[in-house]
């Protein structure tokens, strides 16, 4: 973990052929909010797109290093304080060359949050 203490995997399961639900709870104490903003606390997108990484290498069983972003859409404000539980589902497929291609939405609540594609080569 990049960020030490930023979150914790509550679950983490497979749905259906390449396919991920992860349940995680954001720790709304961690120093990144009193940065960012103090006094109105807002989950940087950096730090989203760390955390699929994070969820991806777990699946891949190899480190990452991020090749491509083709989608990238925040949609909604994540405040650590009102919304510390997020739900990511993931969509994660490996190519012939080794590239691991990663579809997610992530929610809080029935909220979408976020949309992201991307693209990681094994390291």
């Amino acid at each position: 973990m990049l960020l030490k203490d930023f979150y914790k995997v509550i679950s983490f399961e497979k749905t259906a052929e390449n396919n991920y639900l992860a349940l995680i709870l954001i720790n709304e104490k961690h120093e990144v909010f009193k940065g960012h903003f103090p006094g109105n606390p807002i989950m940087p997108g950096v730090c989203m797109m760390q955390i699929i990484k994070e969820l991806t290498e777990q699946i891949a069983g190899s480190s990452l290093f991020m090749q491509s972003l083709s989608n990238v859409k925040f949609m909604a404000l994540i405040n650590p304080f009102i919304t510390p539980e997020l739900r990511l589902e993931l969509d994660i497929s490996t190519t012939d060359t080794d590239l691991v291609k990663v579809k997610n939405l992530t929610y809080f609540n029935d909220t979408l949050a976020l949309k992201l594609s991307s693209v990681y080569r094994k390291v």
